[in-house]
Formats: structure tokens, sequence, C-alpha cells
């Protein structure tokens, strides 16, 4: 258990930083939706941003086959799905599996043992609505576990040489190192090297976004203030919260960029 600390509230962040941002690196579930849901205003949040040049990456532990539609028909420069594992890039072009896995259907088979393995000592996990459009992860609904049961989870991943990590939606039993921090990094490296640093923000809202708030790489990261129902268990914490949650607090971040433009939101 990490202590708490203060975060500061993201009307602290200077116009000038936020004046520099041109991608915004963002989770999807509980950051951009309300209520499991996409706003309206969350939708002509995103076409404001991109009318200025902002662009948008979706970075979500969700399905290969749930975000290839999705990143298809939004106003977004491409997604990165299963926490790191794959990217699909703007244009509907081929996903780009992140994870180095030399035989993605044996790997599939090795996660579904483990997943039975864990069954064993928690019968009542039962595997995700998505599961079956997965490449390179396996997920089962974290609903009704308590926070000593996903630590033990935690460990006996890591004792059978799995990374896991989870979400307010799901768990993901993963490789070790994928994360969503490792695929954004490989994507700006090989994909969008013009980007620094300083012009990007990361925002997020669960244990899975954790890695995104590493100020070694993303010196300007903001959780949505939701993010407070999980923030003493993170060992990498946002720069800043907004004072909306949910998919309020992604359109109060826009807000505040598009001011620093002074362009009305």
């Amino acid at each position: 258990m990490f202590r708490h600390q203060n975060i500061p509230a993201l009307s602290e962040v200077s116009s000038t930083s936020l004046s520099n941002i041109r991608l915004i690196a963002t989770d999807m579930d509980g950051t951009l939706t309300r209520r499991g849901k996409f706003t309206p205003a969350l939708l002509q949040a995103l076409e404001d941003l991109a009318a200025s040049d902002i662009k948008v990456l979706i970075v979500t532990g969700r399905s290969a086959g749930w975000v290839s539609g999705l990143s298809a028909i939004m106003p977004v420069a491409g997604a990165i799905a299963e926490n790191g594992g794959l990217y699909f890039p703007p244009e509907n072009l081929e996903p780009v599996v992140l994870t180095a896995i030399s035989d993605l259907a044996q790997h599939r088979q090795r996660l579904a043992m483990t997943f039975e393995r864990l069954q064993t000592k928690f019968p009542r996990i039962q595997e995700s609505a998505d599961n079956r459009f997965r490449l390179t992860d396996w997920t089962f609904d974290v609903a009704g576990l308590s926070q000593d049961e996903l630590q033990t989870l935690d460990s006996l991943c890591q004792q059978m040489d799995w990374g896991f990590t989870y979400s307010n939606v799901q768990c993901h039993i993963k490789p070790q190192g994928q994360d969503k921090a490792v695929g954004l990094l490989q994507v700006l490296r090989e994909y969008l090297p013009h980007y620094s640093p300083e012009q990007i923000v990361t925002v997020g809202d669960s244990p899975n976004d954790e890695s995104l708030f590493d100020r070694r790489y993303f010196p300007l990261s903001v959780g949505v203030a939701n993010v407070l129902e999980y923030v003493n268990q993170l060992k990498y914490q946002p720069a800043y919260i907004t004072s909306a949650a949910e998919g309020e607090g992604f359109c109060e971040l826009s807000s505040y960029i598009l001011k620093s433009l002074n362009i009305p939101s």
C-alpha cells in the first residue's frame, strides 16, 4: 500500500505547459466514458481537439476486436489495445503487435491454462465477454473481488511468470513487461517520433493506467477525479487531477488545453 499524496488540481497547471500539448494519450473506460457510455460532450471535445490539430491516442485495456471497430469511427489518431499489446494506426490500417509473441495460438493456450489454475483457487471468477476477441492477454471480470484477492491473484500470476493488472472493468493476465507505458513509448518511437515529452499529456483513472503516470517518461499526466478511488494503491500517481470524474474530467482537461490556445471550448 502506498501512502496517499496530495495531488495538485488541474487548474494549477501553467497555461504555457498546456499550450505546448499536441498529443493526448488517454485511457478509455472511466476516463472518456461516463457510466460506461460516450457522451455528446465527450464527442464534441474530441472534435474540437482534432480541429485544433491536437491528436488523441486511446490507450486502453480493451480487446483487439473491440478497439479495431472503435478506433476506425472515432475522431482519434489511432489506439493502443490490450494494455500495450497492440497498436491500431489511423486510417484503419492493420494492427501492429507490440509484444514479441512468436506463436499467438500457443500463447492463447498458455493463457487459458493459467486462467484455469487461477479458477481452482477462485472458482467464481468468470472469463470476460470480450476475451475471445483478444490476442495478447486474458481477461476476467473484476466485479466482486476485494483488494486482498486482487493482490493474491497478482502474486499467483507472478509465480507463473505472467504479469497482472486490473481496471474498473476487468482483470488482465498478460506477458510480463507489457503495460501501457511500454506500448505507448514504442508507438511514439516508431510511429510518432516528432512529439517531444513536453508535447504529450497522459490521462487515466485506474491501476492499469499507473505506468502512464511515471514522470520519468511522461512529465505531464492527469488523473480524472475517480482515480482517487485507487490512488493509495499506485506507485506512480498522476501529476495533476481534474475536479470532475470520468468523461467530464477529460472534457475539463480538453477545455483547459483549448483555452490555453485562446480557442473557445
